[in-house]
């Protein structure tokens, strides 16, 4: 599988387990804290081949995504769930792409969005308090499981119409996933 775009990752450990994967060329950051040198890097990458961002699914992760998209905008996003990413050692509870399996990384990259400014979303907050994902009782682990069906990250409440909106998640593709949590809702129980 070969990647048109460059993917922004966090570091080396990323770059290598990326390059397993897929051909694919890297840009670090090299943490949280990017230099204006990686970010004019990025924004060169995105002019001429486009960007893909691919960061751990944890809080240093989203912090990344997030200065590189206010940073360079048009980058597309690719997300792995926390337990894709979770390291198999129980010592080790850490997360990272560097412990996905080679096809979860191969399926992110297939199924990267592209950040669209959108005015309005057919999906309402109603329809998201209807079904039980803001307030509530396991709210929290029914948004967590959504952003697993959709690829879209996990988000709270108060964020994820906004991430729905921003990925373009039509309200088809909302109801058809909120069927599958209902089932497995039940067959859980």
């Amino acid at each position: 599988m070969k990647i048109k775009e460059v993917i922004v990752v966090e570091g080396r450990d990323d770059t290598a387990k990326i390059s397993q994967a897929v051909n694919a060329d890297t840009i670090e950051t090299n943490g949280s804290a990017i230099s204006s040198a990686t970010i004019e890097q990025i924004r060169h990458a995105q002019e001429k081949r486009g960007i893909i961002i691919f960061t751990d699914p944890d809080y240093p992760g989203e912090r990344i995504r997030h200065i590189v998209n206010q940073a360079v905008p048009g980058c597309k996003h690719a997300f792995l769930t926390p337990d894709q990413a979770r390291a198999n050692s129980i010592r080790r509870r850490s997360l990272g792409i560097e412990h996905a399996s080679l096809d979860a990384i191969q399926q992110a990259l297939a199924d990267v969005y592209e950040l669209k400014e959108v005015e309005q979303s057919d999906i309402t907050k109603e329809d998201l308090v209807q079904e039980g994902l803001i307030g509530g009782a396991g709210a929290s682990n029914r948004r967590k499981r959504l952003g697993e069906l959709l690829q879209i990250g996990h988000t709270n409440g108060k964020q994820l119409l906004k991430r729905l909106t921003m990925f373009q998640i039509t309200k088809a593709q909302f109801e058809e996933a909120m069927k599958q949590l209902q089932q497995e809702d039940r067959h859980d129980k």
